[in-house]
């Protein structure tokens, strides 16, 4: 299964496919007894799949052939015995993909020319996934950590390891010491080679960063670059660089709760400023409206609201699946349409919006 959400591999996900793209999803569970149904629940989700694409008249017999053939290939990829809280199959002509989430997602099975993914989007959103950096003079290490683990990163040149050079003997005979640590110059050349691969980093994955180490190279760290300055936060704790993950988890922990907090309790402040400048749209029709137009700078939208409707051409009406024009995730429409044209989407929890219908945008006009 594929190990992990980046924003890019979500920009590829919400891309157009050819018909029949299927989104098979659901809940799964971590331990037993609950665990037991996952398998059942899977088995029939699959055939239901299946049934509906061999029932389609759109569907070609090639793409037919083609697509059952994907998601027989996507079921020898799930592992159940190492399930999260939800699961996702995604097949279409030509490929599949298979993703474990960390947050649960309601059992359908949606036949369209787009994957469903608004439930990857909120599992990505709802994981919060963080970096730190953790540094020392001869050592900088980079970690990958969401709500639940941390796991250090080897792509990107990471970690950087300083080889040091023997210290000046005569310096050393004379007054019996080495240069201070971080302020000779091969320190503060090595950790500007660290600054700059971390911004290559923030620049394909932005994500918030926690920078770790002894306060003398955070100091260091701040003079000789830029990009540690806008860090989320910086923690004097040494000793990091080398440690293991749990260690790491679990020093950086409370300020990564916190500052998950603080993005919650920003989004909704942002939606009140909105609400005093006439910028503000509530309920699903509104809000879908104005994707649409391009409006949206900031999507704000319950963890778990989702709908049924069709078009009735001027406002959008609930709707049974089973109706014609039903579409099945008007929700994930919005958004993808709200991602594509360049505004944020916050989650927050069931009831925080319950005045506006669920689902609410701060607009750029």
């Amino acid at each position: 299964m594929h190990p992990a959400l980046s924003p890019a591999v979500l920009a590829e996900l919400r891309r157009p496919r050819p018909y029949p793209a299927v989104s098979i999803l659901m809940p799964t569970h971590r331990r037993e007894p609950d665990n037991a149904q996952d398998p059942v629940r899977l088995r029939n989700l699959l055939a239901e799949a299946k049934e509906k694409v061999q029932a389609d008249p759109q569907v070609s017999r090639a793409d037919r052939i083609d697509v059952l053939e994907q998601l027989d290939r996507a079921l020898t990829e799930v592992d159940l015995v190492h399930a999260e809280d939800g699961l996702a199959i995604l097949a279409a002509p030509g490929e599949h993909q298979v993703w474990s989430l960390g947050r649960t997602a309601p059992a359908r099975v949606v036949l369209s020319d787009t994957f469903l993914t608004r439930n990857l989007v909120s599992a990505q959103i709802a994981e919060r996934p963080y970096w730190v950096l953790a540094i020392a003079a001869d050592r900088v290490a980079l970690w990958g950590g969401n709500q639940e683990r941390v796991t250090e990163e080897t792509a990107y040149g990471f970690p950087l390891i300083r080889e040091y050079d023997n210290p000046d003997p005569e310096r050393q005979e004379r007054i019996g010491d080495t240069p201070s640590t971080f302020r000779d110059e091969e320190t503060k050349t090595f950790l500007r080679q660290a600054d700059t691969e971390l911004g290559k980093v923030l620049a394909a994955d932005p994500r918030p960063l926690f920078v770790v180490g002894d306060a003398p190279a955070l100091a260091l760290l701040d003079a000789v670059g830029a990009i540690t300055k806008e860090a989320t936060v910086q923690l004097p704790h040494g000793g990091l660089a080398q440690a293991n993950a749990e260690t790491v988890r679990q020093v950086v922990e409370p300020a990564v709760r916190a500052h998950a907090d603080q993005e919650i309790s920003n989004a909704l402040a942002q939606l009140d400023k909105a609400r005093g400048r006439s910028a503000f749209a509530a309920g699903l029709d509104e809000v879908w409206k104005c994707a649409d137009e391009g409006r949206i700078a900031l999507l704000v939208v319950e963890e778990n609201f989702r709908a049924t409707v069709r078009d009735d051409g001027d406002h959008l009406v609930p709707a049974d699946a089973a109706e014609p024009g039903a579409r099945e995730d008007i929700v994930d429409e919005v958004i993808e349409r709200s991602l594509d044209t360049g505004a944020k989407v916050s989650f927050v929890p069931d009831g925080t919006l319950s005045d506006a219908g669920r689902i609410a945008a701060d607009l750029r006009y």
